[in-house]
């Protein structure tokens, strides 16, 4: 039986595949996070028809001559270029700048994903399209962890932002010098207990012949007083004080004629709030801001990264799962060497370019058509040499 036919048959199946690989590549041009794959073939093993031979004195070696035997598949890559940014305003949208991936779990099974379409299910829990869980590590009242392993990536909507006690407290403006001895000023601030616990911070400014007495209640039985003494020129030589635990600065406060000003602008303690919303740092970090105010670190998103990134295994769903010849997965932080920078309310796009992919198209369909061609030569040379007999 002829070679060629052969030949054919294995040109024919290597350029389906060609052809089945350009095509998923242009199926998934609009597919975030997909990375385009392309085909490289080699020969099969020859025929040796006729072997080398050594130069002699008298004679000239000759070359060894050789029949080929057809062509296969060496190997499929994957182009794990960057794609571009695409805008979509979603919070929980994030996209890699860099060569990290993102890592998410499913079942016991670990996955490698650049596509960033994310969203939080029922539980609270940052989940991709077909159910992974993104993995990180959570914070402790909102101080994150050195190192440790990786957690779901969690945020509950009753996460609570606990009350800070006040300790500090400063009051600014003008106390007016005009005022007559023994009237008074009376300000009031909201201040915190360490459970969140409101009250009312109360200072009363009372006129001296030498400038004025100051009293303050912290609004659980604590007191505390002063006397500011007035110059000349209109100042006051305020100082601290302390009432409850609470240390009140009183040295921004003045004592020029004509201006009423004087108020508590600052104090240090909050109650408890609930989380009211979350933004995304370039480092992953989720930071929410709570309903008193509050900004805390709730989680942060950890990337992985392989010594191989073209051995890892396409899993389906936009994933990518670890192999023999991938090397294992190294965690780091966004921002470390090597990860690459998360930005959010963005997606990466498809690197499928659609120019060379069409280009790509037109070749498999041409080297499929001119092996057919070989098959179809093939078999007239067969139906010659059959009809040598008549």
């Amino acid at each position: 039986m002829l070679r060629s036919l052969y030949s054919g048959i294995s040109g024919l199946r290597a350029h389906q595949t060609m052809l089945d690989t350009t095509g998923n590549n242009i199926a998934n041009v609009n597919t975030a996070g997909f990375k385009s794959s392309s085909i490289q073939f080699q020969d099969t093993l020859s025929q040796m028809t006729q072997g080398a031979t050594t130069p002699g004195a008298n004679a000239g070696g000759r070359n060894p001559a050789q029949v080929g035997l057809g062509v296969q598949v060496a190997g499929i890559s994957t182009n794990f270029g960057q794609g571009s940014a695409q805008n979509t305003g979603r919070s929980s949208d994030m996209m890699i700048a860099g060569d990290g991936f993102f890592i998410t779990r499913n079942g016991g099974s670990t996955t490698l994903t650049r596509a960033g379409a994310f969203d939080f299910d029922a539980m609270g829990r940052l989940t991709s399209p077909s159910g992974g869980i993104v993995q990180g590590r959570m914070a402790n009242n909102g101080v994150m962890p050195n190192g440790g392993a990786l957690q779901d990536i969690v945020l509950p909507k009753d996460l609570v932002a606990p009350g800070i006690a006040t300790t500090n407290a400063s009051l600014i403006g003008n106390l007016p010098k005009e005022t007559a001895v023994g009237e008074s000023i009376v300000q009031d601030k909201e201040i915190f207990a360490a459970d969140g616990t409101s009250r009312t911070l109360s200072m009363t400014f009372t006129r001296t012949a030498g400038g004025w007495s100051v009293a303050a209640n912290d609004g659980a039985g604590a007191t505390g007083s002063s006397n500011l003494t007035l110059a000349a020129d209109g100042t006051l030589n305020g100082g601290t004080l302390n009432v409850g635990g609470i240390a009140v600065d009183l040295g921004k406060i003045t004592g020029y004629a004509g201006l009423k000003t004087v108020s508590i602008s600052e104090q240090n303690g909050r109650s408890a709030g609930t989380l009211e919303s979350y933004t995304l740092g370039s480092d992953g970090t989720l930071t929410g801001t709570f309903s008193n105010g509050a900004q805390q670190a709730i989680a942060q998103i950890i990337l992985g990264s392989v010594a191989n990134p073209a051995g890892l295994q396409k899993a389906g769903g936009s994933g990518h799962a670890v192999t023999a010849n991938s090397g294992g997965i190294e965690f780091g932080a966004p921002g470390d060497p090597g990860m690459g920078n998360i930005a959010g309310g963005m997606l990466e796009m498809s690197n499928v370019d659609l120019s060379q992919e069409f280009t790509n198209l037109i070749v498999a369909q041409r080297g499929f058509q001119a092996n057919a061609r070989i098959i179809t030569t093939s078999d007239e040379v067969l139906q010659e040499l059959a009809n040598l007999k008549r």
